[in-house]
């Protein structure tokens, strides 16, 4: 049966990561993030996995990733300033294929910005965290629940597509308390998807030889199945190559692994659409001032409907493209707590020019009276 609990968001990440099957957590404490950290640092040992503080960001996601290397399901926490520093090693993760789930509670920037402030500055961040050609995976929570219910299914997406998956919460999300009503504990554990393994003779092993829309295989290190883990390209075994042929369908693997099979992340929420005169295109903590400013403008006979991607990287296009083709010749606002990040992905898919915006990026949530007078200007 379903659960009642009083949490933080921040809490709630943790504790799903517990009930996704987390083992193992690497990181290092920032502020808007550290409670996740703590949290896990008191729930992992009562289920016999292991936690750890390093020095710092960097060291953090390394024994994350050496830890999911053995096999277990491992995370790392922090917010943008360490999603900076962990640049070089998610990428590492990327190429490498190793599955690790990135909990970022986002706040203001550049550089050390607004701390304890809330602010969705990591947006364009979560899609390109490092350099090269890669597809990132990003999940977006709007609610408590989700902060829970989206960290067990970022742990399935890595698992699934052996890649480092985001689940980016912001201030707001992070710290409110609320009550949230989470899914029953039995049926969280029967949704978990666990990594492949082979299982044949080791002499057969190449963890890199995969389908064209397939990630590797990589089996836990120390059960007996030799292979080369390096963050150069490389081939079936993991060995390092400069072999144009095989550099080329290294990478594109990497993409189409996703691309393939974009309808298993693709999520998305329509709230009061069908009726709308206006459409408003928001995500996260934003879409709650949305949803509240949406119920008293339908009061005042203003009809608005919100688009809420759920999946921010890579985006519900087909979903954002239909919404959007059912108000051709209505008012589009789309509205962020950044200078506007998302902006240019919805301008990209719905082709269009006249949209409205309302952005604000000083470390202040934008309010249901904002967006109600935005709309007012609009209609």
């Amino acid at each position: 049966m379903a659960r009642e609990v009083v949490s933080t968001g921040n809490v709630l990440a943790a504790k799903a990561a517990i009930d996704a099957g987390c083992k193992f957590f690497g990181g290092y404490p920032i502020t808007p993030s550290s409670e996740v950290a703590h949290q896990m640092s008191v729930d992992l040992p009562k289920v016999g996995g292991k936690f750890i503080q390093m020095e710092d960001e960097i060291a953090g996601i390394c024994v994350a990733l050496g830890a999911s290397m053995s096999g277990v399901k491992s995370m790392t926490n922090t917010s943008g300033p360490g999603i900076s520093l962990k640049a070089e090693q998610i990428g590492l993760g990327f190429i490498t294929e190793v599955p690790l789930v990135i909990t970022n509670v986002m706040r203001g920037g550049p550089s050390t910005g607004l701390p304890t402030r809330p602010q969705q500055g990591d947006i364009n961040q979560a899609k390109a965290p490092t350099h090269g050609d890669y597809k990132s995976i990003a999940l977006c929570p709007g609610s408590l629940e989700e902060c829970y219910t989206l960290t067990v299914r970022a742990f399935n997406l890595a698992e699934r597509f052996m890649t480092p998956v985001f689940v980016l919460l912001d201030e707001t999300l992070g710290h409110m308390v609320g009550k949230a009503v989470l899914p029953d504990l039995e049926e969280v554990q029967n949704s978990l998807v666990e990594r492949k393994v082979f299982e044949g003779d080791p002499a057969d092993y190449k963890p890199f030889e995969a389908e064209n829309d397939q990630p590797a295989v990589l089996n836990p290190f120390f059960k007996g199945y030799r292979y080369h883990i390096t963050g150069l390209h490389h081939g079936p075994t993991g060995f390092p190559t400069e072999d144009a042929e095989i550099c080329d369908s290294l990478i594109k693997r990497l993409f189409n692994k996703i691309e393939a099979h974009q309808d298993e992340i693709d999520d998305y929420e329509e709230f009061m659409m069908d009726d709308a005169d206006v459409l408003v295109y928001a995500y996260g903590s934003v879409s709650r001032a949305v949803k509240e400013a949406i119920l008293k403008l339908r009061e005042e006979g203003i009809k608005v409907g919100l688009f809420r991607p759920i999946s921010i990287w890579p985006s519900p296009e087909k979903a954002i493209k239909a919404a959007a083709e059912k108000f051709a010749d209505k008012p589009i606002l789309v509205t962020e707590m950044n200078m506007g990040q998302y902006v240019d992905e919805i301008e990209r898919i719905i082709k269009r020019d006249d949209i409205d915006t309302l952005f604000k990026a000083n470390g202040r949530p934008i309010s249901p009276a904002e967006i109600m007078n935005k709309i007012k200007e609009m209609v």
